[in-house]
């Protein structure tokens, strides 16, 4: 009788799959990152930014995860080389830092911003879901009431027709069947069917 045949011994390391940064990853990271801060009205952060994740639930991962974390560059200290090794994809990456006004020419010109992005059709995507959700008629409402003296922000009605003409006007039905319905009827009007 010969040696007993032994299995060679595997490094469990090695066979394991390198971890993927996925959707539901993203919702976390965007959860913990806007944790303690609050919007205008003083109501959670993350509520927003997870209202606009959620409104392109019909797009590709990259889209949906640049939803999730559309303003962790401009709100938090988590910078691209640190989304990179956590395993965003450079694409989403790159559509983060488009809608990040800081990193604009001049941060300061919102015009000129809105047609940056609007260079970009996921960009485009992403900054029509956060729009839509910034002009959720509750919230514009409360910024009148708590504002009295200044008019509900107009800015991002200026912004609309920008970003609904630079994509398809079936995704932008789709963001706001989502998102705010209420904008569906502003839509037909700037994009005719």
């Amino acid at each position: 009788m010969g040696p007993i045949p032994v299995a060679p011994m595997l490094n469990p390391e090695a066979s394991m799959p390198e971890p993927r940064f996925t959707v539901e990853t993203a919702q976390v990271l965007a959860e913990v990152a806007h944790n303690r801060q609050k919007d205008k009205l003083k109501r959670p952060y993350r509520e927003h930014v997870l209202a606009v994740g959620d409104a392109l639930a019909d797009f590709d991962e990259d889209i949906q995860i640049a939803g999730y974390l559309h303003d962790i560059a401009e709100d938090t200290p988590i910078t691209r080389q640190a989304l990179l090794d956590m395993g965003v994809t450079e694409r989403a990456v790159d559509i983060i830092e488009r809608l990040t006004r800081r990193f604009h020419d001049d941060p300061d010109d919102y015009d000129a911003g809105i047609r940056y992005v609007a260079e970009d059709h996921d960009a485009t995507l992403v900054k029509i879901a956060d729009n839509a959700h910034n002009s959720l008629p509750e919230r514009v409402q409360a910024l009148a009431e708590k504002w009295p003296d200044k008019p509900p922000v107009t800015r991002y009605a200026d912004a609309r027709p920008v970003l609904y003409t630079a994509v398809p006007r079936e995704e932008v039905r789709m963001i706001l069947e989502r998102v705010n319905p209420y904008l569906l009827r502003e839509l037909d009007e700037i994009v005719p069917e």
